[in-house]
């Protein structure tokens, strides 16, 4: 009898302690898979972009730049899907592992509770007479040993009913156990099918790429004549920040000259008020807003290679956005325009002030604001120019500090 209390506490514990741990690796996986989830959304949502904006550069009279960046950039994509797949297979594969190992323990701690409860219904069945039990009870030396008899076999009783109910939760929780390995099998196969899928899709996509590649290699001149007349109104764009850093610096010179005051070292001479926009602004540096409600980075700030002329290397000022046609350029962060002007290709820039950041938006075939205008967060600035020869619509951004130049990538969110 005691044996058997002790053991149906043992079991208790034993399996209080597997569904916790369980539940404990369900839980840490679950969120994995949840974290995983949410990465494959933000992916399949890029990939949706880029084979919309893929489908537009398509519709141009011939292979173009534009169409090969966006279709690296869909590669990156799917290549980044296909990790996410597999890392979601590993942790399937985990839980799958960990499933067959409670199943084995459930199976084992139910056989033994079991086979207790066995003994227990037999050695009812020898004393099932009801004159035995009196006897076993009467037979007592004294009242108190009696009383402690009877107690006994209420106990037992009640235990034996504890047993049953524990068989009937064990093997449900067995049940439940399978039912869960099933179903993450049901995953892991899913996955792997739409890993093979993904993977035929890379294959097509690449075997594109080098045919997109090909192609642009035969426009070699073509391409170099074009990547000049870029980095031409590039360096226009860069004169005419610098020719405001440069008169906001003089302005302030002869202020403090004729105020009898030392000259400002900053390139800016700020307010109290402008003062706390660049603190706010600094402040959240890798959470402004993209300059465009959708879109991915074709081009990013600094050196790079050219994708296609060997040997050639791009410089950039700030990032290149592609978006969709008809897509509005909106203000990073709450300032001033300090400048509208027209770039030498024909389109619009549009220069908003931060107190000693500018924020710079060009390529815009339309503007809705005006030179000493204050703007919002995301107040709309203009409409982003779409180029008729390759259906391309492209913002640029830049963002300054003085005359230094950031990396517009490391102030807006990620993506």
């Amino acid at each position: 009898m005691v044996w058997g209390r002790i053991h149906c506490c043992l079991f208790k514990s034993k399996l209080i302690l597997l569904l916790f741990l369980t539940s404990s690796v369900v839980c840490v996986f679950g969120q994995t898979r949840g974290e995983l989830e949410e990465e494959r959304r933000k992916i399949e949502e890029e990939m949706e972009l880029t084979s919309q904006l893929l489908e537009e550069t398509k519709e141009s009279a011939e292979t173009n730049l534009n169409q090969l960046v966006i279709l690296n950039n869909q590669i990156s994509r799917r290549e980044e899907l296909l990790e996410n797949i597999e890392n979601k297979i590993s942790v399937i594969n985990h839980q799958i592992e960990n499933f067959t190992q409670d199943i084995d323990k459930l199976n084992e701690e139910l056989e033994d509770l079991k086979d207790s409860y066995a003994e227990m219904i037999r050695h009812a069945y020898k004393n099932r007479n009801a004159d035995h039990r009196l006897m076993f009870i009467f037979s007592a030396e004294d009242f108190n040993q009696a009383y402690m008899r009877m107690k006994y076999l209420q106990q037992y009783a009640h235990h034996r009913k504890l047993q049953a109910e524990k068989i009937e939760e064990a093997s449900s929780e067995l049940e439940e156990r399978i039912a869960e390995l099933e179903a993450s099998k049901n995953d892991q196969q899913d996955l792997l099918a739409e890993h093979r899928e993904e993977l035929t899709m890379l294959t097509q996509e690449k075997q594109e790429q080098n045919e997109t590649l090909n192609t642009l290699r035969q426009r070699e001149q073509a391409l170099m004549d074009e990547l000049s007349q870029q980095q031409e109104r590039a360096q226009q764009l860069s004169n005419a920040i610098e020719e405001i850093i440069e008169e906001e610096r003089r302005r302030a010179a002869e202020k403090a000259e004729a105020e009898g005051t030392a000259t400002p070292t900053k390139a800016f001479e700020l307010t109290p008020e402008e003062e706390i926009i660049s603190e706010n602004f600094h402040e959240n540096k890798g959470s402004l807003p993209w300059p465009s409600e959708r879109g991915i980075i074709t081009q990013r700030f600094g050196e790079q290679p050219h994708p296609v002329l060997p040997g050639i290397k791009v410089s950039n000022d700030g990032i290149n956005i592609s978006t969709t046609e008809g897509a509005k350029a909106k203000a990073l962060f709450e300032g001033t325009v300090v400048r509208v002007f027209t770039t030498p290709g024909g389109d619009n820039a549009v220069i908003v002030r931060h107190g000693e950041y500018l924020s710079v938006y060009s390529n815009l075939s339309l503007v809705m604001v005006r030179n000493g205008q204050s703007v919002d967060r995301q107040e709309e600035l203009g409409i982003v120019s779409t180029d008729p020869r390759n259906n391309q619509t492209e913002i640029h951004l830049q963002i300054w500090k003085g005359n230094e130049k950031l990396n517009p990538a490391q102030w807006i969110v990620s993506r």
